[in-house]
């Protein structure tokens, strides 16, 4: 079946590009309108040569990706009957997801090959056959169709772009259009790299913490509801007059009305969270809880550093390959997701439609520091591409420098937290306990 290449307006005014296969061109245009669509393109993939491109997979559906490739036949002409142990094999296979380590391998496999002086069909199918993940692997092989098919490795990689990074894919489409490929591998590869360090680095500081305050929390559940009725039963049994302390009464009528009326509670989170979302779902909802990222307390700083060092970093990529100013800002935001960020940018865009200068609506919101304002005005001045790695640069030791603050003082605050919990729970568990194993409610039970 013929695939085409079509752009389109939405009803809203946004351009869209797709890829995707069609009876004819009359079929897909009434397709298209159909679907809100105002068809502006329409083209026909024209193939090299008598292989034809495989039908785009959707990563979402591993099913039509476990269809089109078959991990045990690769480089073999017959078909194979699996064995019991590769059918087990492939099953847990389609459950397997795509990490950012899986694409880091590949960037790094793929530069050291076109460093070699391999060209692109090569190259991607020297590591397919040493791609362990099969879901990845559908998506690499679907790649490769498309460039044996005269296309661009970037073009396929839109189409996954919940796999691929938007900065990601700018970075492969700057390299072939420029015939720089090998370069922006390279820069490709140190992205991926800083990017997984510092969210390994984010998952080390909050994952221990929040993991011993959930343990806290369910000692002092478990402990109230196990421990305390027990202790209740003993002082029943024997009679005396002594009481468990009021805190600790309390606090087990609390669970109990809990567990008796657990719906109630469920509801009201239910509502607050339905709440919550719908407001942020709303555009001036979604913008103040943008907002009230970049301003949180401990990581608003760090959110806001990362954004803008992304956008920074996609900008010096497009300057670097003689791109215009306003182009580079404009390709530049979709690498950005936060509204306050983007809101910033379109104000930047518009400012340079009417001559004014571009770094205001940055330096105005108060939230870039006066260092990085101050290096781009200089950068205008004289070399802006230069200015702006030697920003980048800056901008990652300031991020550092957030992750040392906020390694120093996030435990602090969970130890706080979780000391409040530890009291409460020495409070309503450890003190009855204390008054068992002394022992001081016997002589009460025997008059004494």
């Amino acid at each position: 079946m013929p695939t085409y290449i079509y752009r389109a307006m939405t009803e809203t005014g946004l351009i869209v590009r797709n890829k995707i296969e069609s009876p004819s061109r009359q079929n897909l245009l009434k397709t298209l309108k159909g679907n809100g669509l105002l068809p502006i393109d329409v083209q026909q993939i024209r193939y090299v040569g008598k292989q034809p491109k495989k039908a785009k997979k959707n990563i979402t559906n591993i099913e039509e990706i476990m269809k089109n490739i078959n991990t045990t036949n690769i480089g073999k002409s017959k078909p194979k009957q699996l064995s019991t142990k590769e059918k087990i094999n492939l099953y847990f296979a389609k459950t397997e997801k795509i990490t950012n380590r899986d694409i880091i391998i590949f960037t790094q496999n793929f530069y050291l090959l076109k460093k070699a002086n391999f060209n692109n069909i090569h190259a991607l199918d020297t590591i397919i056959q040493s791609t362990e993940n099969v879901s990845f692997k559908g998506i690499l092989e679907d790649i490769l169709a498309g460039v044996e098919a005269g296309e661009n490795m970037y073009s396929t990689m839109e189409y996954y772009s919940n796999i691929f990074p938007y900065i990601y894919i700018n970075m492969i489409k700057v390299g072939e259009l420029s015939g720089s490929l090998t370069n922006s591998l390279e820069q490709a590869v140190k992205y991926l790299e800083e990017s997984d360090s510092l969210t390994r680095k984010l998952k080390s500081i909050l994952i221990p913490n929040i993991v011993q305050f959930i343990l806290l929390l369910v000692m002092l559940f478990v402990g109230t509801m196990v421990a305390i009725p027990t202790i209740q039963g003993i002082f029943d049994e024997m009679g005396t007059e002594e009481e468990l302390p009021a805190v600790t009464l309390w606090f087990a009528d609390v669970v109990d009305g809990i567990i008796a009326y657990w719906y109630i509670p469920v509801m009201i989170l239910v509502v607050i969270a339905a709440g919550i979302l719908f407001y942020i779902n709303t555009p001036k909802g979604k913008y103040n809880f943008h907002y009230f990222k970049y301003k949180m307390p401990i990581f608003g700083e760090l959110i806001f550093a990362l954004d803008f060092s992304r956008f920074l970093k996609a900008m010096l990529l497009n300057l670097r390959n003689g791109m215009r100013i306003q182009d580079s800002i404009e390709v530049s935001k979709n690498v950005i997701k936060n509204y306050v960020m983007l809101s910033m940018i379109e104000t930047s865009i518009n400012n340079m439609l009417t001559g004014s200068s571009w770094i205001e609506p940055f330096e105005e919101s108060g939230l870039a520091k006066p260092m990085i304002t101050e290096m781009l005005k200089i950068g205008m001045q004289t070399d802006l591409a230069e200015m702006m790695e030697k920003l980048v640069e800056y901008m990652q030791i300031d991020i550092d420098n957030i992750m040392q603050k906020i390694m120093k003082v996030l435990p602090q605050v969970v130890y706080a937290i979780v000391g409040v919990v530890l009291i409460f729970f020495v409070l309503v568990v450890l003190v009855p306990c204390i008054q068992v194993y002394m022992g001081n409610f016997l002589f009460s039970a025997y008059g004494v």
